[in-house]
């Protein structure tokens, strides 16, 4: 009882002190984000990507009020020599073409930025104070084209004084050539442009519109032309489909918005490379290539939920490379195909990486509900799990090399993270077998591993570390690591309840999430998202949702917005891609509690928090359908789930108690 009373007084006394902090940023009535500057210098950075080019924005505010960015531009598919995993061309410009522009003779200067928004794209609000003449409004607009490999920045002048101005924009084209000996493919042709120039007379009240570009190119290449309203349409018609598809609906509108960007940063993270389409988490080192943990593992079990067509066809021939690498010499498959497919990364061996895959390809081909697909992706599960089960050391765990965190921080012979993804990937391979027809005693052959594997699990790594009755994340191990939450994703539940208390225990919890160990100034957010889903899954819901409601309101309205980011020290908090389908992740199988079961068939189990009286989750595009799910109290405690899938003209309506599944078949 003491110690249930300490743990509820320590979450709200973080739930109290993250309230008192005071956010940099709001939300606005359509969903983005305000940051209102008040001449307050701040700086901060964002990723944004398309399918040809990635750009890093380094922007902010300095104590004149004047805005400031600089570009750092990536060509996943301008390679670089060596062909490796950073190849990718990479160029730095601080160029800015508001500063070429003359108003009444003279340099636009002394800029005073306002407003800053984020919804997809960076866009500002400032004035220029013109003296007697009155002043001029300025906006600018940066976003990444659609498909072409180039920034797109779109730029407004208007006129607020009560005199007609003179405007100057000068033609502007400046072309560099790198070194041929650099690249893969010879020399690459840079090209900084500036359109809608000539000199024009401003009458008061009116605006000037002009636009420019970042683009990079093979030399040789016809120089590409871009028309700016027309890229700004692509990319709001982009982040349009995001916003009408996989809809959160909740009392909590800093999730509700927090889900919303994450499906940005998700999605967008995906270049059409010669290997086909490859999802890459970005941060400027990681594109035109796949991981086993960030694609198979965490994104691609998200993209069937979320209706983006582009994004499930990458999770398919992200499984499709690996698969490979499948040999009849159980040589592991590779943690990472890189260089647009033509290349492996295995530097830190094997690193569980087979249970990765075939957990996120049997979860994948399970939600997507497509049989061909299935079909097409059952080799390579079964291999994967046939690997893992060779793997199995006497004690009945899965060896492996390393961790996700390539030795960071000490993994041991056999860690948590890979025989807990081997139970579940065993689990889902059940349930795909049955759907395959592939034999009773396949299924009944993956789920009696399944239970051996659990028992293994619960003696070879179940301890108390710190005084909490959880898990010791390998043999040894006797400090706190986050990663001991994963078994709660799995619904392995034994030490729940301790788990969650070393979870959320100072020595582990943070105002940026949990510490990678006990003891260190590290965190990743991938464990925070794996472990706040976790938390859901295990029913502990209040605790859930004012650590998520905390960690959603720093990331998305704090110093560093709006995604979930990769790590710190490492990184500079990159916003790395994958880490945003973790966020989602712990809304469609975390607090509404989606277990997919068959290709069209779920057990659904929704955590709705005490002093919420509703939520909702609409347009789900899982299991071949398109569906919305309502969650309602009733006032005798029970929940009332409405499923309703487009076209019907009623829903199907459930009652069930709090924690208990309903099987829902689409």
């Amino acid at each position: 009882m003491k110690n249930k009373l300490f743990y509820t007084l320590f979450a709200l006394c973080c739930t109290i002190c993250a309230g008192a902090a005071t956010d940099i940023w709001k939300i606005a009535e359509r969903g983005e984000i305000v940051w209102k500057t008040n001449g307050k210098p701040h700086t901060d950075h964002i990723e944004m990507s398309g399918k040809s080019v990635s750009v890093v924005l380094r922007y902010g505010i300095d104590s004149q009020g004047q805005f400031h960015i600089n570009k750092s531009m990536v060509w996943p598919m301008l390679r670089t020599v060596p062909n490796n995993t950073h190849a990718s061309l990479m160029r730095r410009f601080a160029w800015d073409p508001l500063q070429l522009v003359s108003v009444n003779g003279l340099t636009l200067e002394n800029e005073k930025t306002e407003t800053v928004f984020l919804d997809g794209t960076l866009r500002t609000e400032g004035t220029v104070d013109l003296g007697w003449k009155g002043k001029l409004k300025t906006t600018r607009c940066y976003f990444p084209s659609s498909a072409q490999p180039a920034l797109i920045e779109r730029y407004t002048l208007t006129n607020t004084g009560n005199q007609a101005l003179s405007i100057e924009i000068p033609q502007t084209e400046i072309i560099s050539y790198t070194d041929a000996r650099t690249g893969v493919d010879g020399s690459y042709m840079l090209c900084c442009r500036l359109n809608g120039s000539g000199t024009f007379r401003l009458e008061p009240g009116k605006s000037l519109a002009f636009s420019a570009s970042i683009s990079g190119q093979r030399k040789g290449e016809s120089p590409l032309q871009f028309n700016a309203g027309t890229e700004e349409n692509a990319r709001r018609s982009f982040l349009h489909q995001l916003s009408e598809n996989l809809i959160l609906e909740t009392p909590d509108t800093i999730i509700n918005t927090m889900f919303a960007f994450s499906k940005i940063r998700a999605c967008e993270s995906i270049y059409e490379t010669a290997g086909g389409p490859l999802h890459g988490p970005g941060g400027e080192s990681y594109y035109a290539a796949i991981w086993a943990n960030d694609q198979a593992e965490y994104i691609n079990p998200y993209f069937p939920f979320t209706g983006y067509d582009y994004g499930n066809r990458s999770a398919l021939n992200a499984f499709r490379h690996f698969a490979r690498f499948m040999n009849d010499q159980w040589k592991p498959i590779p943690s990472s195909i890189i260089a647009e497919g033509k290349d492996i990364w295995n530097g830190a061996g094997d690193r569980g990486d087979a249970a990765m895959i075939a957990y996120g390809a049997a979860r994948y081909a399970l939600a997507r509900g497509d049989r061909q697909e299935a079909e097409t992706l059952w080799p390579l599960i079964a291999w994967c799990l046939e690997y893992c089960k060779r793997q199995l050391t006497p004690e009945g765990v899965v060896a492996s090399d390393a961790d996700e965190l390539e030795g960071r921080f000490p993994a041991g012979k056999a860690n948590l993270c890979t025989s807990a993804l081997y139970y579940d990937a065993l689990i889902s391979a059940a349930y795909l077998s049955d759907e395959l027809q592939q034999g009773k005693a396949t299924a009944n052959g993956y789920r009696r591993q399944a239970k051996q594997l659990r028992a293994a699990i619960e003696h070879y790594f179940g301890a108390n570390v710190e005084g909490f009755d959880t898990y010791a994340y390998y043999q040894g191990n006797d400090v706190l690591r986050s990663w001991i939450c994963i078994p709660l994703t799995m619904g392995i539940d034994e030490r729940a309840e301790g788990t969650i208390r070393a979870l959320f225990s100072p020595r582990l919890w943070t105002e940026n999430g949990l510490l990678t160990q006990a003891g260190t100034s590290t965190f990743w957010d991938r464990s925070t998202l794996y472990a706040l889903r976790g938390v859901y899954i295990a029913g502990a819901t209040e605790k859930a949702t004012a650590f998520l409601h905390d960690y959603s309101r720093t990331r998305l309205l704090g110093a560093h917005v709006p995604y979930a980011i990769e790590a710190w020290p490492e990184g500079e908090q990159r916003h790395l891609s994958a880490e945003s389908g973790l966020y989602g992740r712990i809304i469609t199988e975390g607090l509404f509690g989606i277990r997919p079961t068959g290709l069209h068939r779920f057990t659904l189990t929704p955590r709705l928090p005490e002093n919420w009286d509703h939520m909702a989750l609409r347009r789900i595009r899982a299991f071949g359908s398109d569906f919305d799910i309502d969650v309602k109290r009733l006032s005798n405690g029970k929940l009332r789930i409405s499923i309703r899938e487009a076209g019907e003209d009623r829903p199907r309506v459930y009652q069930s108690a709090p924690g208990k599944p309903v099987t829902v078949r689409l």
